[in-house]
């Protein structure tokens, strides 16, 4: 990886030279320092682990570094400062040093060398990020997808055995919205999609999740039984007849509850789901329903 560097050194008086280095030591560990780096794939533990090598052998208060949609921040602001700005892959990377002390000329050179070593695995576990961001959730709404969605019900399952406690499954479709295509396009098609997945993201509890498993079809796993996702769906539509971008299309929603019980697999459980959103449809629609079993 190349780096195009331009620094910036402000105030003015930074550039006044120490005549000591303060006790920081000369040698670089330079294989230690990549095997702590390369130990991490998320990218704000890299980013810690970043900082805190900087500090050994800088006097350092904090450093902050900008890339893309990235922001990043070890320890604190003030003292000097020194701005950095690197180029990589036609993208800007801005880098805030914020120093306890002026740097000498060695250690000027050190944070030179440091910052190239350090920043390849920070750059490594944010493209693996993005990667793995693509895998797990839908392009265009930004939801969980069907996968993602697969392995969190597994592990809720296993978890509610575990801990003997409960969650139930809500699978809720727009109706109307094969006309809405037929009639408008894919393009507003789309937009109402996308409408929609902000509307369930913004209702649901942080304990919840939300996934768009295919076409207009949604599924969001509920911490609570089944009267905590009637009490959620009771929001989903309270906000949908509140979305004008969607309801001016006649667009809305049926929503079918099922709570997990200990003879539950994953494909049992939807199956129930999925019932009680059919039988939602046969209410008239706009609204929920919950599974019951038919010897109830």
């Amino acid at each position: 990886m190349e780096f195009g560097l331009a620094t910036e050194f402000f105030p003015n008086e930074y550039r006044v030279e120490a005549d000591h280095e303060s006790g920081y030591p000369l040698d670089l560990d330079l294989v230690t320092i990549i095997q702590q780096l390369h130990q991490h794939l998320d990218p704000r533990t890299v980013f810690a682990c970043f900082g805190k090598i900087m500090g050994q052998y800088l006097p350092l208060h904090g450093v902050q570094l900008n890339y893309k949609q990235y922001h990043f921040q070890w320890g604190r602001p003030g003292g000097y400062s020194i701005e950095q700005h690197l180029t990589l892959a036609d993208s800007m990377v801005t880098v805030n040093y914020n120093l306890k002390a002026p740097l000498v000329p060695s250690q000027a050179q050190r944070l030179n060398q440091l910052q190239e070593l350090v920043l390849q695995p920070l750059f490594n576990a944010i493209q693996f990020q993005e990667i793995s961001k693509q895998a797990m959730f839908d392009a265009l709404t930004q939801l969980g997808n069907r996968h993602y969605y697969l392995e969190q019900v597994k592990k809720e399952v296993a978890r509610a055995q575990r801990s003997h406690s409960t969650f139930s499954l809500v699978t809720l479709d727009l109706d109307n919205f094969k006309q809405l295509n037929d009639r408008y396009g894919h393009q507003l098609g789309d937009a109402a999609l996308v409408s929609f997945a902000k509307l369930l993201n913004r209702v649901i509890r942080d304990t919840d999740q939300a996934f768009r498993i295919g076409g207009d079809e949604f599924t969001i796993l509920v911490q609570g039984d089944a009267k905590a996702a009637a009490i959620l769906c009771q929001r989903v539509l309270v906000a949908l007849e509140e979305l004008t971008t969607i309801e001016n299309y006649q667009i809305r929603t049926s929503l079918g509850i099922a709570q997990w019980d200990n003879n539950d697999s994953e494909h049992s459980l939807y199956q129930k789901s999925d019932s009680a959103l059919y039988q939602a449809k046969a209410m008239g629609r706009q609204c929920y329903s919950i599974y019951q079993p038919k010897d109830c």
